[in-house]
């Protein structure tokens, strides 16, 4: 699959080929700048301007064969002469900031802090380091200010994490490697740590968690618990517990669908269909296990999705004995992940029976919820 290039190595490759227009008069329609990662990327420059003592110029974001939102966008980087040194010995200084279609860090926790356009650290090296360059081979000593601007970003920003993260604007110019990795399992980890770190560094020692949007949701319409203070795990529930443990997280509340958490009651802690699939298989070992009639048992082996089999467990009789004896064994690999190191609740439910079933100190932590609700 092929990679692509991060907003972060756009914006250096156009600030790199704006320097070079406004300090030596070069009009560049292709820069090369060398990724973190070590792999160059020659950029075509396209929309190269020179007005009122300013240059501007854009690269189009290429994401690769990822299915990222900002591929198409044009980065746009506008450069100026703030400053020029009497010492021809000091060294030259970048200042960067976000124009249109880039965010701003409206909570901490994040990258930058509150108040910066969101532009992250690794970028702001990279576009530091392109500029200077160019200053460097043009004999410059001075300030050059940099604005980082993507038309359209605010729009696309509502479709990524950004406002769930307390960005709001426009998009995030980031990257740590400056290339995209397609379908990089990576990224999504990273996502799900900011989120931790965020909720960390609001000053709770607790986290609720859910693996996505219905969890959100239930916990929403069932504890009126605000969605945006839940943090989204996917299927990487394993991983969310080994990152809220080193972030120093006290307790956690698992949220979720049976449909994702009974493959927990197995051991399974990445809960994506490709690292297991049993869920059929688990409902029917515990039933069976339960004293369900051997026939549906097997009815519960056919069926495709876990509600029918709870369906069935209903009409059986059997339904809150089963999701019980689930729940003990979800909460048995639980605590074996979390070794000691943080206490883990659970609550699970189905989208048409409501809760099926929940640790015995689940309780405890939804009013602990319903008291931050209230602050």
């Amino acid at each position: 699959m092929r990679h692509g290039y991060t907003t972060g190595s756009c914006a250096a490759a156009a600030a790199k080929a704006a320097t070079y227009l406004l300090l030596m008069g070069i009009k560049k329609e292709n820069v090369i700048i060398e990724t973190p990662k070590g792999i160059r990327y020659d950029a075509k420059i396209l929309q190269l301007e020179a007005k009122d003592g300013a240059v501007s110029c854009a690269v189009e974001k290429d994401g690769g064969d990822d299915p990222d939102v900002t591929s198409g966008l044009l980065i746009y980087a506008e450069i100026k002469i703030k400053h020029i040194w009497d010492d021809v010995y000091r060294e030259s200084i970048v200042t960067i900031d976000g124009g249109e279609g880039v965010g701003r860090v409206t909570k901490p926790g994040l990258d930058q802090p509150v108040g910066n356009a969101a532009i992250n650290h690794i970028p702001r090296e990279m576009i530091t380091k392109e500029v200077l360059e160019v200053c460097k081979l043009a004999d410059f000593h001075g300030e050059i200010s940099v604005i980082v601007s993507v038309p359209k970003g605010d729009e696309i920003a509502q479709k990524t994490f950004n406002p769930r993260l307390g960005i709001v604007g426009g998009i995030s110019i980031i990257g740590t490697s400056g290339i995209v990795e397609p379908m990089s399992t990576q990224a999504l980890l990273d996502t799900i740590k900011v989120e931790l770190n965020q909720r960390k560094e609001q000053g709770f020692s607790y986290v609720a968690v859910t693996p996505g949007n219905y969890g959100r949701d239930y916990m929403s319409s069932a504890y009126d618990y605000d969605i945006d203070r839940s943090v989204k795990c996917s299927n990487f529930i394993g991983n969310t517990i080994d990152m809220a443990i080193e972030l120093g997280f006290e307790s956690m509340l698992l949220t979720g669908h049976i449909g994702k958490l009974i493959k927990l009651s197995g051991g399974i802690m990445n809960t994506h269909s490709k690292e297991g699939d049993c869920r059929m298989e688990l409902i029917s070992a515990a039933a069976l296990k339960c004293g369900v009639n051997p026939k549906t048992v097997l009815n519960i082996l056919d069926c495709v999705v876990t509600e029918e089999g709870v369906r069935l467990l209903l009409q059986d009789g059997k339904k809150k004995q089963v999701m019980d004896y689930i729940m003990e064994k979800i909460m048995f690999y639980l605590n074996k992940r979390a070794d000691g190191k943080i206490k883990i609740e659970c609550v699970m439910y189905s989208n048409e029976f409501g809760e099926l079933a929940k640790s015995k100190g689940a309780d405890e932590w939804l009013t602990l919820l319903a008291q931050e609700q209230e602050q």
